[in-house]
């Protein structure tokens, strides 16, 4: 069963200064337009297993978010099965973030 995290939660730990992990599977132009500070690691890396990147997180919590939480709901199905055991769905993505965060 994928875990999820709304945009709300993952807001309330950026604002409490929380030093979470972010990880941002668009492509480089989507995360130049608009991001809100996750590492970038588009899903084709983590579709061909290039999780050099991320590897030491593995014991970590993993907050995985895309445009729409699609591709970031890929990702975590992906990235489970090798090791990463506390991966979440940032639900709605960055298109529900800027609906409701609007800068």
């Amino acid at each position: 069963m994928m875990k999820t995290i709304t945009i709300e939660e993952v807001k309330a730990k950026l604002d409490a200064g929380e030093k979470i992990n972010l990880l941002d599977v668009r492509e480089p132009h989507e995360h130049a337009a608009f991001n809100i500070g996750g590492q970038l690691l588009p899903l084709g890396l983590v579709q061909s297993l290039q999780l050099d990147e991320i590897e030491h997180l593995k014991d970590e919590t993993i907050y995985v978010y895309c445009r729409s939480g699609n591709r970031s709901g890929q990702a975590c199905l992906m990235l489970e099965p090798y090791g990463f055991k506390n991966v979440y769905n940032v639900v709605g993505g960055m298109l529900a973030w800027q609906e409701m965060y609007p800068s």
